[in-house]
């Protein structure tokens, strides 16, 4: 969507952006609604104009991080149908996916929002369709059609993206979400982690 640069729309960037902070550092149920509007410099009321509570202010914070990160990987996803070396661009899209979703912040997100499941049951419900399962549905619409091209051998397209997702990032994202990692991964090990998945992947449903 297009940036809205008018006065109305600069107040409401500053509030989500407040909010990202105040929650990834203190915490939801340690960040109040005071704290939100004095740190982006805006009435409280300018915040509830905006945003009815902080729950909706919450998950306009989770979403529209989550649409940044994601419809730019939905688009690779897609891209990979029409390859001419899957091999190659399968890699290309394991490094691209490692490195999106072990963004250090996207990694603070999830953990905060896995910390809120029981009180915020669906937005965490919200977060899994339109990030991690509509990943896999991507995945598994991509393995189908470079089946039937006869690039890949698949029976079963779902479990097929099951085995790449945690082929390629299992281990990394279990260490980030309980280590809280306060740095990002070095770019040689999620790409050791890529080309390694991507070589059991292949070496599992390569036609031969």
């Amino acid at each position: 969507m297009p940036e809205d640069t008018s006065r109305s729309g600069r107040k409401r960037q500053a509030i989500v952006e407040a909010a990202t902070a105040l929650f990834l550092d203190k915490g939801y149920q340690g960040t109040s609604m005071d704290e939100i509007a004095s740190a982006a410099a805006v009435s409280k009321q300018t915040v509830y104009k905006h945003f009815a509570d902080k729950e909706r202010l919450f998950s306009a914070m989770i979403l529209g991080t989550l649409t940044a990160v994601a419809e730019p990987f939905a688009t690779e996803i897609r891209a990979l149908t029409e390859t001419e070396d899957v091999e190659k661009d399968l890699g290309e899209l394991a490094r691209s996916y490692v490195a999106a979703v072990l963004q250090p912040r996207v990694v603070q997100l999830r953990r905060l929002i896995i910390s809120e499941a029981g009180r915020l049951p669906a937005l965490t419900r919200a977060y899994y369709e339109r990030a991690p399962e509509r990943t896999l549905r991507g995945l598994a619409d991509c393995f189908e059609h470079l089946a039937g091209r006869g690039l890949l051998k698949v029976d079963e397209p779902p479990v097929a993206a099951e085995h790449f997702a945690f082929l390629i990032l299992g281990r990394l994202l279990d260490k980030a979400l309980f280590y809280g990692l306060p740095e990002p991964f070095p770019e040689a090990e999620l790409n050791r982690s890529a080309e390694a998945g991507v070589r059991v992947f292949l070496a599992a449903y390569r036609p031969r």
